[in-house]
């Protein structure tokens, strides 16, 4: 290493059992070095902290209903929501359940660390990232259980469809949600005997959401009362309710150029500031593991270790299911169940709030789960029954087993422990072996689907779990390689109707893409696989561009040029790159204009009409290439449409064709959380961004202003055994604290698609280290 080119800092850290050190490289990826394994994850813990100890802070008091105490009663339904949440079973069958007998000491030596670094900022307030001062609040030390007991980080499915199809069908019937929502494989939904949807309230979720929603400071949140506090219940469309989204992919050795598997990964979710993932490397007795997963856990989620590398994607099985009770008139916390009154559980809690007496809220549960909902004055209330209450579904936890596997049984021993969230795993190993293996805990539903809410009086009931050995794998396939992008990827003779495991998936572009160019490719690259990650071409514009093509010319009526607009789209390449005229003006016909027409022509109500955004489009396009009647004139629908958003088009970007580019709309922008109540905190961006959320380089983004959203913050691709050749990236940048160099550094390089190292070697790290960190035990 050299001394010239590095920056030494030392600590003492109580607790330590030996000295370690952590190796920052130049690109803000920490290197961490310890003697013993329970420092592995001591010092993990502590790195954790040094770099992201705001995000950590809110993480955990976000997720046990601690933030009132910080911030005032506007967010105290929030605290009262996430508590509804939490595990609060046998805390041994929960520590027994992740696939490694370290599952509770990896974690207590994790939340020991962190400690550790609070007790130096206590002592060193410079250590402290600028938050806590500008908010008058200080972080709070972790205990193990804190790690494992929040489950509302990670979102279940599909609770949330459920309420919009009962919407939806109370309506417009049962079929119209097709056009929010597809199923696959094809699927009636059954409505439940004795169920009238349309007395499924509207807001029968809100607990739900406020409970798995992002921190949101708006400063008459800040500002509002005792009196105010029920008010702030409520979360809007950018609300973190999302699709939680991927692509991955393992070529085998025989169709690379190099003999060696290659393996891809771009997990998507919601966008952050600071970024949801961390990458890490953890080197010790027994363990040598790099790769990305979320500060707040213990250990890797997506990398490698010496021999296997290993990525995961969601898999969208059914995980939870809502149910509605007939309620005692003459006591409300009674529910009919089985022909008899059960009553419900109350817990009551106290709420410490900031500039205001504590306060206490009652927590209910029936035999089903927590209680979201109760309507008095119609005799109901709502729970949400989800895997969430059963041990061992912490989000991503055992990874800490699969990370240690080296061989795919031992990998596929760890999986069989994975209950949430739903996954596709992939595999590749330095013997040549690849591999693919769905995961988690679904129940079954004998004598319902999942897609309705149900009647919880005892004749909807889950009947224990499908086995890990009963989901689809395939090891080593034929083929030479498996992808997966959260589509339908059930075997054609899986028994659905015997293992309902999930009817919701991920529209096929992705993964139509993804194949198409990995079955096309026979001696695959690095490069290649850092292309396929960041490849924008839009298989749905390319169907809706030979839906087009027989139109005529003429001018439309509207005004809209609609002869420039098809001559634009007709020699279009389906690329939506940041200097794209052609894909500008097909995102903004598809999103702005054709989609919210078909919409309001399919389902007219007002009070549901809503509900059908953003659309699906497996059944839109579905419906334009077949013509459906349901649309009317089809190709009077396109032309009207396209001129307006042409017209549209050149108000947004001037008369000149030349000038017109998909990054002058789309683009990526990162907020600091208390940019609307602290001004001063930097925000990254706007950057222009290539993509969409039906392409590889998955960039989902609003409708009102084009702001990415969500899609891949972090990417990796991995040279299976030449390990340092192998590259990845997390925007905007490692660091959490804005004073870093390491804040938003990655930003611009995964704006314009491009890589950093992701090395390995110790040789390799020592070349690059920018910061070293030297760790003494008191």
């Amino acid at each position: 290493m050299d001394s010239k080119a590095t920056t030494t800092v030392e600590h003492t850290v109580p607790g330590l059992e030996a000295p370690a050190e952590i190796v920052v490289d130049t690109w803000g990826i920490p290197h961490i070095r310890a003697a013993t394994r329970r420092d592995i994850f001591f010092v993990q813990g502590f790195n954790a902290a040094r770099d992201r100890l705001w995000q950590l802070d809110i993480w955990r008091k976000r997720g046990l209903g601690r933030l009132a105490a910080d911030f005032g009663p506007g967010f105290l339904a929030q605290d009262r929501a996430a508590r509804l949440f939490l595990y609060r079973g046998d805390m041994d069958a929960e520590w027994a359940s992740y696939g490694t007998p370290e599952a509770k000491s990896i974690t207590e030596a994790f939340a020991a660390g962190i400690n550790a670094f609070i007790d130096l900022s206590d002592a060193d307030h410079a250590l402290r990232p600028p938050e806590f001062a500008a908010m008058g609040t200080r972080p709070e030390k972790w205990a193990a259980e804190d790690v494992v007991r929040i489950r509302s980080h990670a979102l279940v499915r599909n609770v949330l469809s459920e309420v919009a199809r009962a919407q939806v069908a109370a309506r417009a019937g049962i079929d119209a949600d097709l056009a929010r929502m597809s199923l696959e494989p094809a699927w009636k939904p059954v409505i439940p005997e004795g169920l009238d949807l349309a007395t499924i309230p509207p807001d029968v979720l809100d607990d739900f959401r406020l409970a798995t929603a992002a921190l949101d400071m708006p400063p008459a949140r800040l500002t509002a009362t005792l009196i105010d506090a029920w008010k702030w219940t409520k979360v809007n469309d950018l609300g973190n309710v999302y699709f939680d989204g991927s692509n991955n992919w393992v070529v085998a050795p025989a169709r690379t150029a190099t003999g060696r598997p290659i393996l891809g990964s771009d997990p998507h979710r919601a966008h952050q500031l600071p970024s949801l993932r961390y990458i890490v490397h953890l080197t010790g007795p027994g363990l040598d593991v790099i790769g990305s997963g979320e500060p707040a856990i213990p250990g890797v989620s997506f990398g490698h270790n010496e021999v296997a590398g290993f990525a995961l994607t969601i898999f969208p099985m059914d995980q939870a299911d809502l149910y509605v009770y007939e309620t005692n008139p003459d006591d409300p916390d009674q529910y009919r169940f089985q022909g008899g009154w059960e009553r419900m559980t109350t817990l009551r809690e106290t709420v410490r709030v900031r500039s205001a007496t504590d306060q206490q809220v009652a927590l209910k549960f029936t035999r089903h789960g927590p209680v979201v909902k109760q309507d008095r004055r119609n005799n109901r209330a709502y729970a949400i029954r989800s895997v969430w209450s059963e041990p061992g579904t912490a989000a991503y936890y055992t990874s800490l087993a699969c990370m240690q596997a080296k061989t795919p049984a031992q990998y596929a021993d760890a999986v069989a422990h994975w209950k949430a969230p739903t996954i596709n795993h992939v595999y590749a190993d330095t013997g040549g072996n690849i591999a693919w293996l769905a995961s988690g805990l679904v129940p079954y539903r004998r004598n319902f689907d999942g897609l309705l809410p149900v009647p919880g009086d005892g004749r909807y009931e889950w009947d224990g779990f499908v086995a890990a050995t009963d989901l689809p794998r395939d090891i080593n396939p034929e083929k030479g390689f498996f992808a997966t992008a959260n589509e339908m990827n059930l075997p054609p003779d899986y028994p659905i109707d015997e293992r309902r495991l999930g009817f919701e998936w991920a529209e096929h572009s992705r993964t139509d893409r993804i194949h198409q160019v990995l079955g096309e490719q026979e001696a695959h690259t690095l490069e290649q696989s850092m292309q396929l990650q960041t490849d924008s071409i839009s298989l749905p514009g390319l169907r809706v561009q030979q839906v087009i093509a027989h139109l005529a010319g003429a001018n439309s009526s509207s005004g809209g040029d609609l002869a420039g607009a098809l001559e634009l789209l007709r020699g279009w390449d389906g690329s939506l790159a940041r200097d794209s005229g052609p894909g500008a003006l097909f995102e903004l016909w598809w999103t702005k204009h054709l989609k919210p027409a078909m919409l309001d022509l399919l389902v007219p109500d007002p009070a549901i009409r809503p509900l059908m955004a953003p659309g699906d489009h497996e059944t839109l396009l579905g419906m334009l290439e077949g013509m459906d009647p349901r649309i009317g004139d089809r190709d009077a629908l396109l032309r009207r449409t396209l001129a307006a958003a042409f017209a549209d088009a050149r108000a947004r970007m001037g008369d000149n064709l030349a000038n017109w580019a998909w990054g002058r709309l789309h683009h990526g922008k990162f907020v600091h959380p208390l940019a609307a109540v602290r001004p001063g905190f930097p925000e990254v961006g706007p950057l222009p961004k290539a993509g969409s959320g039906s392409v590889v380089m998955n960039a989902g983004y609003r409708p009102s202003d084009f702001r990415v959203t969500s899609g891949a913050s972090f990417r990796m691709v991995l040279d299976v055994g030449n390990w340092d050749a192998s590259v990845t990236v997390n925007a905007p940048g490692q660091s959490g604290d804005p004073r870093s160099p390491h804040y938003a550094a990655l930003a611009p390089k995964w704006a314009a698609e491009e890589y950093v190292p992701m090395l390995y070697s110790r040789e390799a790290v020592d070349a690059a280290a920018s910061v070293v960190i030297k760790l003494t035990p008191r």
